[in-house]
C-alpha cells in the first residue's frame, strides 16, 4: 500500500509518499516524488497481488440535484469533513494539485501494468474483484501528526498509511469517514482512472470514494 501526501513537486518538495506491507504498520519505503511512488505501487501489484493507492486530496465532491434550488448547496462541505471542507482555500488548492498529480501517476501506472483492474469501491476490492483500490485520506486538524525529521509531508503520508493499515488488520468491511450524502457524488478518482486508461467500472463515477480520516493519537497519562 502506498499513501501519498499531495503537494508541490517544486524543490523543496512538498510531495511525499510512504509504503506499507499490510498488516504491519511500519513504513517499508518512502520518497518525495510521484515517479518513485508509482514504481513502489507497481512492486506491490506484482505477482497478481492487491494494493492500495491512498491520496491526501479531496477525491469526490457533492453535486446537488439539478432543480431550481439545488444551486444553493453548491460548495458545501461533505458529511464528516467538519470545519475542513473540500471547497475551502486549502482543500480547493490541494484538489486541483491532486487531480494533476493523480492523473500523471495513474497514467504511468496504466503504462506499467495495463492489465490491472482498478476500483474506488472497498467492497469490490475486499471481495477480490479488483487488484488496486484508489482511496482518499483526510489528514487535518487534530488528526495532523507531529512532524518527523523528514518533514511534515512525510509525517502526513505515514499517518494516513498507518490509519488504513489499522483498519485492514482485522479484515472488517471498510467504511468511509466522509460522504457526499445527501447530494450526488462526483467521483474524481474514478474519472481520473478512466482518463488514464485504467480498467474501472464507469458506474463508479456516481459513487462515493473511501475516505480514511486520521484520528489524533491518544495522549497517555
Amino acid at each position: 500500500m502506498v499513501a501519498v501526501d499531495i503537494g508541490s513537486v517544486k524543490s523543496p518538495s512538498k510531495f511525499a509518499w510512504a509504503a506499507f506491507d499490510v498488516p504491519i504498520q511500519d513504513t517499508i519505503a518512502e520518497g518525495k516524488d510521484p515517479n518513485s511512488a508509482v514504481e513502489r505501487l507497481a512492486v506491490g501489484l506484482a505477482d497478481d497481488r492487491q494494493a492500495v493507492l491512498l491520496l491526501e486530496s479531496p477525491m469526490s465532491i457533492p453535486v446537488p440535484d439539478a432543480d431550481d434550488t439545488g444551486w444553493r448547496w453548491l460548495g458545501r462541505a461533505r458529511e464528516g469533513e467538519g470545519n475542513r471542507p473540500w471547497s475551502a482555500g486549502a482543500g480547493a488548492g490541494v484538489l486541483a494539485t491532486g487531480l494533476a498529480q493523480t492523473g500523471w501517476m495513474l497514467s504511468r501506472l496504466a503504462a506499467a501494468t495495463p492489465e490491472v483492474i482498478v476500483t474506488t469501491q472497498p467492497d469490490q476490492w475486499q471481495a477480490g474483484r479488483a487488484r488496486l483500490l484508489l482511496a482518499e485520506a483526510l489528514v487535518s486538524g487534530a488528526g495532523k501528526p507531529v512532524a518527523v525529521a523528514a518533514g511534515q509531508h512525510a509525517a502526513d503520508a505515514s499517518a494516513a498509511g498507518r490509519a488504513l493499515v489499522e483498519r485492514l488488520r482485522d479484515g472488517s468491511p471498510l467504511a468511509s469517514d466522509v460522504r457526499c450524502a445527501p447530494h450526488n457524488p462526483l467521483n474524481l478518482l474514478a474519472a481520473t482512472a478512466l482518463w488514464a486508461g485504467l480498467a474501472l467500472n464507469p458506474g463508479e463515477l456516481h459513487n462515493d470514494v473511501l475516505v480514511i480520516r486520521v484520528e489524533p493519537i491518544p495522549e497517555h497519562p
